[in-house]
């Protein structure tokens, strides 16, 4: 066993989940920090970056939270396909439900194009506040991740909760600039787009440890828990990231860029969990 698995393994559960979801968010404030130094950035390599995102997102789905929900249902003489199908839903649907009240705007959209109610608020909130959104599902996956590994379940492993957190701090780096670099471009300050940037990753440590706290009080959710933050993941890659990618005429790159997120989180957590 590695140091790191070592450390998270002797390490109580939610400060576990804790530390892991700040190092996600220290990631989107490292990848919001380019700002400070790069005065900008083409459009090309942003929509590579969103796609290295929803690559990282979709296979953590399957392979982090899905596969292990449908095999410890399995194992407690349930049919592998409901608590997989029914969280799946759930969490889809509970991201649908913030999509149409939170008001948000998508990184490459016109305001025009602002979603959910109705409200006088500035361009970079809304901005922040569709990051903000994105940023739930994985805060909570890796959290809820970490409540199986304490709760003894055989399926949820140190390591697999360990492979989800990096993948997770990877795409958020790319995040991180997706963010800063279009609030610096509607002219704020570097420092102000840097603290909005990586602000919108401050959720991820209270989802991270919301969800392993609830995990060990109610272990029998476990299957459902992993489901619902996949079906909350996928749906923020179908409706938010990827049509981020294909309002202009980098569609290529940025499907290349998802295939290679999708690679490297499979590879993190085939080799790890």
């Amino acid at each position: 066993m590695t140091p790191v698995l070592d450390f998270f393994a002797r390490t109580d559960p939610v400060f576990g989940a804790l530390i892991a979801t700040t190092f996600t968010w220290l990631v989107t404030a490292a990848g919001a920090g380019l700002v400070l130094i790069v005065p900008n950035m083409s459009r090309q390599w942003l929509d590579a970056m969103l796609g290295f995102t929803g690559g990282v997102m979709v296979a953590a789905s399957f392979w982090s939270l899905l596969n292990p929900a449908i095999e410890m249902a399995e194992r407690m003489g349930v049919p592998g396909w409901l608590p997989a199908a029914v969280g799946f839903a759930m969490g889809a649907l509970f991201i649908f439900a913030l999509d149409k009240v939170l008001p948000h705007l998508h990184i490459n959209f016109d305001v025009s194009r602002t979603e959910g109610v109705k409200t006088p608020w500035h361009r970079t909130t809304l901005l922040v506040l569709a990051i903000t959104l994105h940023n739930i599902p994985e805060g909570l996956a890796v959290g809820v991740l970490f409540g199986g590994v304490a709760a003894g379940i055989p399926e949820a492993t140190i390591g697999g909760a360990v492979a989800l957190a990096i993948g997770i701090g990877l795409q958020n780096f790319p995040e991180g600039i997706a963010v800063s670099m279009p609030l610096r471009r509607a002219g704020l300050s570097k420092w102000k787009s840097f603290g909005l940037g990586q602000a919108s990753a401050m959720v991820e440590p209270v989802a991270g440890v919301i969800g392993a706290a609830a995990v060990l009080f109610m272990q029998p959710i476990l299957p459902y828990a992993l489901a619902f933050a996949a079906g909350a993941m996928i749906y923020v890659v179908v409706e938010e990231v990827i049509p981020e990618t294909q309002q202009a005429a980098n569609t290529d790159i940025a499907t290349l860029g998802f295939i290679g997120g999708f690679i490297v989180m499979m590879v993190l957590d085939v080799a790890l969990g």
